[in-house]
């Protein structure tokens, strides 16, 4: 049935193929003409109902002759600047424009007559789009646009408006299937009204499919369900323009009036010249002056007054950045952190602006680059157009008031958030594809699962192998024309765009939940017109480290100078606590593969680090490149170097390309690239160049340069190869200290307060791990943790001395309301009594008063939870939703008599798990075994090359596949002492032996390597918990 439907609409495309709204050849068939009116096409960019690409629209228009044509997608000028460029290369007039529709009601087309029309289109729909308010029906009282001459107004023939109420830059668009609703009408009065609408959506009657399964997954209805007006009609697509004339041989004028509106069309992009802000104070000398004097100042307040090495350099800096016109870029870029320090908020700068002494003198970066020996060329060369990256990350708790700050200070009409695409990818599109087809929910899992396609995760391919249905089949063939397609507008992670002039002259803006305006650009546009963002980023390890510092000062009195990074560096518990992996909790260095990277390395200082926080990276480990790594930092007298200068460039990395500044050494110093060439191809290997043309040639040049510098082939391959496999997902030097730094920062707040820093990660909601994990972590540093208790907690977990209060935010089904009425009650009157003084203060309701008694929250009472379950049913029945705050006098404590009510402890972990995912004790105390019968984790290197069977509790896993295409997996458990088991699992383990959470017995063989070990697992056997109300030994 669901076929037959989508046949359907097949047959109906192809009946337009029959030109069934045409005259025959022969009846009026007038010369064709220069220019082709396809004034109203649209891309995969008008969402979930286009279903060309901006590239296929062009060629397309000019495989059917076009040599005009208007863009016009649905509420957005998204792809107007490639549009544009790829005008340009096929030699075709571009015209931009939008097509405005409130819901899927088809308003009138708008159409820029040139650059002031296109600023006024992109104002226009930011006006709406930002305020979420219907677009108006049709321009009243004053024209649209600032001026007639601007742009053109396109109503549909049935629109909103009637051809005499039509001002002066205001026409009708009539397609040619609405030609016979013209008969009848006096066209001689407003024959100059009217123009010829062909609408392009589509190339063929297949895309006609993915456009009405578009509007389906839009419309989230079933595709036999999707209303027809939800839907283009079958044939705007690129009809032979001979064909559009001949339904019009009556109506002449109207392809006139339509030739005459594109002439009239014209717009000038300027590409690649800088549009960000030009200058901070009154002139570009004024930003120099203050430039250097705020860096003078502060290269006294980082290396005093004689450091000449350092002066120089900075002089050097000074003089490259004014030279390239970025005095602005780092002026804007220290106002921002000058905002930050003013209101106390923690910040880490990081990105490639890290390598400068500028940066560092500042202060938007703790990086010193003169200890490092940063490349400055990764930072600035003379052929680089650009401005340096920089990266600004703040605790999640103040990025939006910084953000807030730059659109106040910069104008909301000069700043906007960096857009980005949400495409559909394999799982989502089979997913969308399947309900609109009407699939059950288990064959949609089924079809989703990864058997249908190959690649990784970051790019997966439809393999289109025989799915066993024909439904099946065409969800997979649907879903491979629909991969990459565009899904809806979303937010860069943290580009922020401050331009020069309004940011409509480039882009319109609509709000997006996040509640800051958002550009209709994404990146790769945003830097090929000539708008470098500043990345202003939210991470939760800075909110560790804030809220940290705050809980030391509520509950030890000291306040912790976090700048103090040279001497946390040289601590020697700090650098006990990283050489033994006591990482947990703390930013980027806690992870399973860290942990083992950090033990394998022995690290324990700031270089080291420094390395370890760039090989961890999936480029690297997947190259191989992290392993030789290791085994060279072990065996430094081993090492045999790939050529002579491959040593003198890559010596303090033993040989191995670990950072993005070796990529441009390499290519420069190794193979005679220029310094530009050389940064292009470093940031076409990190996915930030979208040329692939242009990529070809440096990698052509690359080979060319290796010969001529009498270099083997095979030489100069091996080199590449290394550059190319790990460049996609490497960092920069200065991006990895940068890491570092914060991570020495975590580490010195864990070593001296281990248990604020835990509860200050908790309420900050983790990191790598959940936060069962972080709270074990707190059990061992001896805090003594307390269940949530409605006289003691907070909203959020709170310490006082070794005492720890789990915060009303942890109860998953506490409503936060709720949660907050009961502390202000209490700060308001004072502790709560008793039950019965609770519930008629709060008037809280049965089933939340169910909660807080089940998670033992009134244990102050002295009564146990199932007693205080009979006590509130009855008071429930008496006050139900109404609290007594105002009462004059309070009702006698009702006393209950009940009988004994049997206890059992295990029922306390029980609830806690249900209530909040976790027990507040060990969770061993669960397991339906003795672990005093196994091996401690501890003790694992007394076995190695032995086949042993532990006890663990499953933290994590990570599957990977492996080069013959197979998934094994790498795992994480506890055992009873809370000290870490690490497994290997290859495939046919994997497979037989599935991990969820819970307890298992862990039988395999020990290996070690560099002094880590972790068992390559034969047999997982899923161990049981003991039942409810059964007595317990503390494990």
């Amino acid at each position: 049935m669901l076929r037959a439907d989508l046949g359907a609409g097949c047959r109906v495309a192809h009946l337009v193929l029959g030109r069934p709204f045409y005259p025959a050849p022969g009846i009026g068939n007038p010369k064709p003409a220069q220019h082709p009116m396809y004034l109203n096409c649209k891309t995969y960019f008008s969402f979930r109902y286009g279903s060309l690409s901006t590239e296929e629209l062009v060629k397309e228009g000019v495989a059917a002759g076009a040599t005009v044509m208007a863009l016009t997608n649905i509420n957005n000028t998204c792809d107007a600047w490639d549009f544009v460029q790829y005008c340009r290369e096929h030699r075709v007039k571009p015209i931009l424009g939008a097509e405005i529709r409130n819901k899927n009601r088809l308003l009138y087309i708008l159409l820029a007559a040139n650059n002031q029309g296109f600023r006024w289109i992109n104002a226009f729909l930011s006006k709406y789009l930002l305020a979420e308010e219907p677009f108006p029906g049709k321009a009243e009282g004053m024209p649209f646009f600032d001026r007639p001459e601007d742009g053109f107004v396109i109503y549909p023939l049935k629109g909103n408006k009637n051809v005499e109420e039509l001002m002066e830059n205001e026409l009708i668009g009539v397609t040619p299937w609405e030609v016979n609703k013209l008969f009848g009408m006096n066209m001689t009065k407003y024959r100059d009204k009217f123009i010829v609408r062909q609408p392009v959506t589509f190339k063929n009657k297949m895309y006609y499919n993915v456009h009405r399964l578009l509007r389906a997954i839009d419309e989230n209805c079933l595709l036999s369900k999707l209303p027809p007006g939800e839907t283009a009609v079958p044939y705007e697509f690129f009809v032979p323009q001979q064909r559009i004339l001949r339904a019009f041989y009556q109506y002449p004028f109207m392809a006139a009036n339509t030739y005459r509106v594109a002439e009239c069309c014209n717009i000038e992009m300027d590409y690649g010249t800088d549009k960000n802000k030009k200058t901070l104070s009154a002139t570009r000398e004024d930003d120099r002056i203050l430039l250097s004097k705020l860096a003078h100042d502060g290269l006294e307040y980082r290396y005093g007054k004689k450091n000449k090495a350092a002066r120089d350099r900075l002089l050097k800096e000074l003089s490259i950045i004014d030279k390239m016109g970025f005095n602005a870029y780092f002026l804007i870029t220290h106002d921002i952190i000058r905002y930050a320090r003013c209101r106390g908020y923690y910040y880490v700068g990081r990105g490639s602006g890290a390598n400068s002494l500028v940066a560092y003198c500042l202060q938007i970066t703790n990086v010193d680059p003169i200890e490092l020996n940063l490349y400055f060329e990764r930072f600035l060369n003379p052929s680089r157009t650009s401005p340096p990256d920089f990266d600004i990350d703040f605790s999640w708790r103040d990025r939006d008031d910084v953000i807030d700050y730059v659109f106040k200070r910069y104008g909301k009409d000069h700043v906007a958030l960096l857009g980005m695409y949400d495409t559909f990818q394999y799982r989502a599109a089979v997913r969308e594809l399947g309900k609109v087809f009407g699939l059950p929910k288990a064959e949609i899992d089924q079809l989703a699962a990864t058997d249908y396609y190959n690649g990784d995760s970051r790019g997966e391919n439809f393999t289109l192998k025989q799915a066993p249905d024909h439904i099946h089949r065409m969800v997979l063939q649907y879903g491979r024309l629909m991969e990459n397609f565009p899904n809806h507008l979303s937010i860069h992670p943290g580009g922020i765009l401050i331009s020069e002039e309004q940011i409509y002259n480039y882009t319109a803006m609509q709000m997006p939940p996040k509640g800051f305006p958002v550009a209709q650009l994404d990146m790769f546009v945003a830097e090929s017109i000539g708008l470098y963002k500043l990345d202003i980023l939210s991470q939760r390890g800075l909110g560790h480290i804030k809220e940290a510092q705050r809980l030391i000062r509520l509950n030890k009195g000291v306040s912790v100078n976090i700048d103090d990074v040279e001497n946390f560096k040289k601590d020697p518990k700090v650098r006990a606590q990283i050489r033994e992996v006591n990482t947990i909790g703390c930013f980027y260095i806690e992870s399973p593969s860290m942990r083992q990277l950090l033990k394998k390395l022995k690290c324990d200082d700031y270089l080291t680090l420094v390395a370890a926080s760039s090989i961890i990276r999936p480029g690297v480990a997947q190259s191989g490149m992290m392993r030789q790594y290791i085994e060279r930092f072990n065996n430094p007298d081993k090492i045999q170097y790939l050529h002579p200068k491959m040593e003198e460039l890559l010596k303090e990395t033993f040989g191995v390309m670990v950072y993005q500044e070796d990529v441009i050494k390499v290519a420069h110093h190794f193979a005679g690239l220029d310094l530009g060439d050389a940064d292009i191809l470093r940031r076409a290997m990190s996915g930030k160049y979208r040329s692939q043309h242009r990529f070809l040639q440096i990698e052509e040049k690359y080979f060319s340069q290796c010969k001529k510098s009498g270099h083997s082939d095979e030489l100069a391959q091996e080199v590449w190869r290394q550059m190319k496999s790990f460049g996609g997902y490497s960092f920069s030097k200065a991006h990895s200290a940068s890491f570092a730094v914060e991570s020495f920062q975590s580490l010195y707040l864990k070593t001296y307060y281990p248990m604020e820093f835990m509860v200050a990660v908790i309420n900050n909601e983790g990191g790598f791990y959940n936060t069962a994990l972080y709270m074990l972590e707190l059990l061992k540093t001896g805090a003594r943790l307390h269940a949530p208790c409605v006289n003691n907690s907070e909203y959020f977990t709170t310490i006082r001395g070794s005492d720890v209060y789990v915060g009303f935010r942890l109860l998953k089904s506490l409503q936060e309301k709720l949660a907050h009425t009961i502390i202000e009650e209490r700060l308001r009157r004072g502790p709560y009594l008793h039950l019965q003084d609770f519930i008629e203060r709060t008037g809280i309701t049965a089933a939340q008063l169910n909660i807080l008694i089940q998670a033992d929250a009134f244990r102050f009472t002295g009564k146990n939870k199932k007693q205080l379950l009979w006590e509130a049913n009855f008071l429930q029945r008496r006050h139900a939703g109404n609290a007594s705050a105002q009462k004059l006098f309070r009702e006698a404590v009702r006393e209950f008599h009940l009988p004994d009510l049997p206890v059992y402890p295990i029922d306390d972990m029980y609830d806690q798990i249900e209530l909040m995912g976790f027990p507040l004790c060990n969770p061993f105390a669960l397991v339906d075994d003795d672990p005093s019968k196994y091996p401690r984790a501890s003790d694992m290197k007394n076995y190695v090359g032995k086949t042993i069977t532990l006890l663990g509790y499953h933290v994590t896993q990570k599957p990977v596949r492996t080069i013959h295409g197979h998934t094994m997996s790498f795992g994480t458990f506890m055992d009873a002492h809370l000290d870490w088991i690490d497994t290997t699992h290859f495939p046919e383990v994997h497979r037989k032996n599935p991990m969820y959470s819970g307890f298992y017995r862990i039988t395999g063989r020990v290996v070690e390597e560099f002094s880590f070990c972790s068992i390559e697992v034969e047999h997982l056997e899923k161990v049981g918990i003991k039942r409810r109300g059964a007595k317990y030994e503390a494990a």
